[in-house]
């Protein structure tokens, strides 16, 4: 499995791991897995990975919004942030595009989980690769990540 599945068991966290067949056509992953996993897009949540002043940092939010940067910012206490190059997010998380879980990432990165997640009692995120997600408690995916809840959209 992939870190972000161990990190769960590990800590003996209720989840549900999908798998679903990816399609390497899909233009976007998130709206991909949401259809093929029958659920609504607003709870399937992409993680970005964002340059801020202090290095990098993460978003997490649905896949069917647009990171607002400026609230990122302001969430983060930066002046601003922008979107990581990939070789930086691939070193930093350990995960290639497409496929980067808030879990179980090389590094520790600060992490910040709109508030639109705490509406729903579970919430999809990638579990480390294409195809794979992550079915979980927004409240157990802040605790793991030491995220904070923040509007991002």
């Amino acid at each position: 499995m992939t870190p972000a599945v161990n990190l769960l068991k590990k800590h003996k966290i209720a989840h549900v791991v999908h798998e679903y067949s990816h399609d390497s056509a899909s233009v976007s992953y998130g709206l991909e897995a949401a259809e093929k996993l029958g659920v609504i897009p607003e709870q399937v949540f992409k993680t970005l990975v964002v340059a801020v002043d202090t290095g990098l940092a993460v978003a997490v939010l649905p896949v069917s919004a647009q990171l607002n940067m400026k609230q990122l910012a302001k969430a983060l206490g930066v002046k601003k942030a922008a979107m990581a190059a990939p070789a930086d997010v691939a070193r930093a998380t350990g995960y290639v595009l497409g496929g980067v879980s808030p879990l179980g990432q090389k590094k520790r990165l600060p992490t910040v989980l709109d508030a639109s997640a705490m509406q729903f009692s579970t919430i999809f995120i990638s579990a480390g690769r294409r195809g794979l997600e992550l079915e979980l408690a927004p409240k157990d995916l802040c605790v793991l990540t030491q995220a904070a809840f923040e509007s991002l959209i």
